[in-house]
């Protein structure tokens, strides 16, 4: 398995997955939920232990709990 380089947005995290269908997946969600994920750049605090893992089955390096609570995650992506 290869490492990826670690994204800077939460929607450039969803986007490491062919598509907001298989993020859901990954992580334990519903479609709608994922889209909104990505649309908001934020992730609920409860999908993180799911978020890291998937993350980690990809080979995405540095996706924890602590980039997730970041400030590219808290501003969302409207700067």
């Amino acid at each position: 398995m290869s490492v990826v380089s670690l994204p800077t947005t939460i929607s450039g995290l969803v986007d490491r997955w062919q598509s907001i269908g298989a993020f859901a997946a990954g992580v334990g969600c519903g479609y709608e939920a994922a889209r909104q994920m990505r649309r908001r750049g934020r992730i609920a605090p409860q999908r993180w232990p799911h978020v890291v893992a998937a993350s980690r089955g990809l080979g995405i390096a540095g996706v924890g709990h602590e980039w997730l609570a970041g400030p590219c995650a808290s501003l969302g992506e409207a700067a």
